[in-house]
């Protein structure tokens, strides 16, 4: 068995086509969704990781703009051109690039965001309302790979899924979306014993760690979907995903390659929320 490869590159832009359509349909009402980014510091991933959003916004006609703050800015600071663009009329989704310096309390930043411009899905209101299957938005990763499920025509319901990493960002709500859906879901952590067992039960296997390789063949069981959602730069430069890709695609039914499967989806889901967002202002 040789796993069908999905594309998240094509899926990505056939979504965005979708987006394009909404975006004409909001400017002929006089609306243009806005997206407001912020940074702090000049980490070089951030940055990459910025320039992808504005140019997704770009591609489908809406607006962006980015502040770049100085990496010794203070708390203060932040919170003030958040709640600027709170008040902007202009802006419908706001968000802030992580991680953030460690001087700056993370979470008190994020939640100064208004929940209505929250587009990450990352303020506590958005993840207690998802907890309850009643999202406002949906964390971005999460959404992106539930879009390729739906793409790939993949049920969740009734599955045994396993999620491998317990982020709040990834590890967490990808297990409410897979729960909210059906799927009897287990998650799995850092301290998991003998991962190996969990995994090998995975009819659908999200891995979200940040260390590559971790997730070799023989812990994959055959006939699976396996979505690697890892990005871990190797020592010779190039990019790998948490599994071993060639090694895994030999047992699984479906699996996504790193890059070109769950990261474009991640800022094209981020484009749908803001659209979203602009869509629910119009409406109120």
């Amino acid at each position: 068995m040789t796993a069908k490869v999905i594309d998240g590159k094509a899926v990505a832009e056939q979504v965005r086509g979708e987006c394009r359509l909404k975006v004409e349909k909001l400017k002929q009402r006089g609306i243009v969704p806005g997206l407001a980014v912020i940074i702090v510091g000049d980490d070089p991933a951030s940055r990459v990781y910025v320039r992808n959003k504005a140019k997704a916004c770009g591609e489908v006609g809406m607006y962006s703009e980015v502040h770049e703050l100085p990496g010794d800015s203070s708390q203060a600071s932040v919170v003030e051109l958040i709640e600027r663009l709170n008040a902007d009329p202009a802006i419908h989704g706001i968000l802030v690039q992580l991680p953030l310096p460690k001087h700056l309390d993370s979470r008190r930043v994020l939640e100064t965001i208004a929940v209505g411009k929250d587009v990450d899905g990352f303020h506590a209101a958005n993840v207690g309302k998802l907890v309850l299957g009643e999202p406002l938005f949906l964390p971005c990763t999460p959404y992106g790979v539930m879009r390729l499920l739906e793409h790939e025509n993949i049920s969740v319901w009734g599955k045994n899924a396993v999620v491998v990493g317990a982020s709040n960002i990834v590890g967490k709500p990808m297990a409410m979306l897979l729960l909210q859906k059906g799927a009897t879901v287990t998650i799995c952590n850092s301290k998991t014993q003998d991962l190996a067992l969990h995994t090998i039960l995975a009819d659908i296997l999200v891995v979200a760690v940040g260390r590559a390789h971790m997730v070799t063949a023989p812990m994959v069981k055959k006939g699976g979907v396996v979505i690697d959602v890892g990005m871990n730069r190797l020592a010779d430069g190039n990019l790998a995903g948490d599994v071993d890709f060639e090694g895994a695609r030999e047992r699984a039914a479906y699996i996504t390659p790193v890059p070109g499967g769950v990261g474009p989806m991640t800022v094209t889901m981020l484009v749908c929320n803001t659209i979203e967002a602009a869509e629910r202002g119009c409406a109120a």
